[in-house]
């Protein structure tokens, strides 16, 4: 209905125009009334000043209607009017009654009304100052500028309310004691509007403004924008600036908030990770003082423990999580939070480090009480396998097996002393590692707890040393006594040598030594000869008999009996009696073959001339008796006690030696009997 020229147009007196259309329907004046008002607020007081040309277009209207329009006029802006221009239409009105009627109404009205067509419009207002619907040449869209005020004004009001919401807010920020600034804060007031929103819209306004009154219209006629624009532009850089400026303090107002409410919040989960580990946490560590008396009393504990660890362990990602958030605080915060960041920081490392402390001593301890007792599980182990090695009665079948057994056992008392070695250390670092408890037991007594472990420490030590030391007796006496067998088993063997060697001897005493000598002094050499061959024999008897008495004594000390002394002497015995009788025939016989050589040389070698040889003819019949003697014992077969029968030598070796005796015979006989020739003939001479 009715609108200011937005395209800038003017009159001569460079007034603004303002163009009122009336229209075919009916016109509320409360409306134009008020229209009216809003209009005349958008000038400058400036281009008030200057007044107003009125065009009230006529043309689609009555003229009661313009008339009343025209009073109007009087009412709203009298001051402000200067010349009113009522554009009649072609059929117009009864001219006389209008003239007259303006014409009477110029003095009360107080600005002239003239009526005019609009082809004559032109002559009050320059053309290029009317738009095309008053014959003009001005550009002008009306809702263009329509639309362009509504921005204007929706960005005018939610600008102004922002910044007195952004003042308010910032305002409250400012006061002076910290404890105001948290009330203020803490109402969590935030604007009804986007900040963001607004200050774009209003650039978009700005901007659209500022580019309207540098572009020409389309005939290529540059033209200058509307008052209400040029007063619009400082109006809305205005509030822009003072938009951005409350704006950039709410946006320090709101990272202050943000800030403190971060810092109360990491404040708080602080003052939760420390009360956990003070409180709970520290608790569960304070019932948690035993290292079991056992591997499966120490695992449980271990696992206990675990659990213990799982439940920090979320207390502690928290912590880590904290402890970043504090540090970038800490690179990015101001002077005045430093002090309280750092002690947070500080509080809460402090307390963290010292429960993983704790935790990792507990877990460290526990490691070393299952290390201890599987210590001293394998020592027990062997303790018992020793023990039960011991107390199986040995009844080995030579002395190699029980070498063996020996060496097996002096291995096992060489390893339990490794493993009681390896026990003492264990268990002193487990001794030394509990006496450190007390340093952080926050203040509570652990003497108790402490003494029960030690106990039960020392006493598995000392159980174990007890074990050991009669494991040590039990082989001593067990050495002994394997010692002893091997000693015994040793003289068996010896014995049964000695009769072996003996057998040899007897054996060697039959088969080689068969020669009887081939005069008296080879004879007398074999004689010497066999009784050192005899005085052996003699010693490998003696020598058996003794390890045989030793094998009685051993096996009394032992209280066995030897499968193999019971009838190693009887065939010492038995060995030793055919060897006696043997050698008696042999020393027979060589006495015998002495006493024959012996003779038979002594006669042989005597001359016939000698009167003595005549007084001895009874020499030569000794010597013969002597060599049948011989000769028959040399047929004959040692007889033993036992019945059995052996011969000296092969036959052949006996055919040997009795054919040098029977040659001997022949020498003595032919001796004799030239003897004899000379006592025969004296007697025919």
């Amino acid at each position: 209905l009715l609108f200011l020229s937005e395209t800038g147009g003017k009159d001569r007196r460079s007034g603004l125009i303002l163009t009122i259309p009336l229209c075919l329907e009916q016109t509320s004046m409360d409306e134009l009334s008020v229209t009216l008002d809003y209009l005349l607020s958008i000038p400058s007081e400036k281009c008030k000043a200057r007044g107003f040309t009125v065009i009230v277009d006529g043309r689609k209207s009555q003229w009661n209607v313009v008339k009343t329009v025209v009073l109007m006029l009087q009412n709203v802006v009298p001051a402000e009017v200067s010349l009113v221009c009522v554009v009649k239409p072609d059929e117009f009105w009864d001219k006389k009654v209008t003239h007259f009627c303006f014409w009477k109404e110029k003095d009360r009205l107080g600005f002239e009304v003239i009526l005019v067509s609009a082809n004559k419009l032109t002559r009050y207002i320059e053309p290029c100052q009317l738009t095309e619907d008053f014959g003009g040449t001005l550009t002008y869209d009306h809702m263009d500028w329509l639309n362009k005020r509504l921005v204007f004004e929706k960005f005018t009001k939610e600008s102004t309310c922002l910044l007195d919401e952004l003042a308010l807010i910032n305002n409250g920020s400012d006061k002076g004691t910290q404890q105001e600034r948290e009330r203020s804060i803490d109402l969590n007031f935030l604007p009804s509007v986007d900040p963001e929103t607004v200050l774009q819209t209003g650039h978009e306004l700005l901007s659209e403004l500022q580019q309207r009154r540098f572009n020409g219209s389309d005939g290529g006629v540059s033209w200058s924008p509307m008052d209400d624009e040029l007063l619009a532009q400082p109006q809305v850089m205005k509030l822009l600036d003072s938009l951005r400026e409350q704006y950039t303090r709410y946006q320090e107002v709101c990272r202050q908030r943000s800030k403190r409410t971060q810092l109360e919040e990491i404040q708080q989960k602080v003052m939760q990770v420390v009360n956990w580990l003070e409180g709970p946490g520290s608790e569960q560590l304070r019932t948690q003082w035993g290292i079991g008396d056992s591997i499966r009393a120490s695992q449980a504990l271990q696992q206990k423990h675990e659990e213990i660890e799982s439940q920090h362990s979320e207390w502690f990602a928290v912590y880590v999580e904290l402890n970043q958030q504090i540090a970038a605080l800490l690179n990015a915060g101001d002077e005045e939070d430093l002090v309280e960041l750092k002690a947070l920081q500080q509080q809460l490392s402090d307390v963290c480090y010292r429960q993983a402390s704790q935790l990792e001593f507990r877990q460290n301890l526990l490691q070393a009480a299952l290390e201890f007792h599987s210590v001293a599980q394998d020592l027990s182990q062997q303790l018992d396998g020793l023990l039960g090695m011991l107390c199986v009665d040995v009844a080995p079948a030579d002395g190699a097996s029980i070498q063996q057994t020996l060496k097996l056992l002096e291995e096992k008392l060489k390893s339990v002393d490794l493993g009681l070695q390896g026990l003492r250390e264990k268990g002193q670092s487990l001794l030394d590692q509990i006496s450190n408890q007390a340093s952080w037991a926050y203040g509570k007594d652990v003497t108790i707890e402490n003494k029960e472990n030690v106990d039960h420490i020392q006493g598995v030590m000392e159980d174990m040393q007890l074990r050991k030391q009669r494991c040590e007796d039990m082989v001593d006496v067990r050495r002994l006594k394997m010692l002893q067998m091997v000693q015994l088993f040793k003289c068996e063997e010896d014995a049964a040598q000695a009769v072996e060697w003996l057998s040899e001897l007897l054996d060697a005493l039959l088969k080689t030594h068969i020669r009887l000598g081939d005069d008296a002094q080879e004879t007398k050499v074999l004689l010497e000869k066999h009784r050192k061959f005899v005085d052996v024999a003699q010693s490998t008897y003696d020598y058996g008999r003794q390890l045989l008495q030793a094998t009685v004594v051993l096996c009394q000390s032992l209280r066995c009996t030897s499968r193999s002394s019971g009838d190693t002497l009887p065939r010492l015995n038995r060995v030793w009696k055919q060897f006696t009788v043997t050698s008696e025939e042999r020393v027979h016989r060589l006495e015998t073959a002495v006493a024959f050589h012996s003779t038979a040389e002594k006669v042989l070698q005597e001359c016939p001339d000698q009167p003595e040889a005549f007084n001895e003819m009874d020499q030569f019949d000794e010597i013969e008796a002597v060599g049948k003697s011989l000769l028959d014992r040399l047929t004959v077969p040692v007889v033993y006690p036992d019945g059995s029968e052996q011969y000296f030598g092969s036959p052949s070796d006996m055919a040997s030696a009795a054919e040098h005796i029977r040659e001997k015979m022949k020498l003595v006989s032919l001796k004799k009997q030239q003897l004899r020739q000379p006592e025969a003939t004296t007697p025919e001479s």
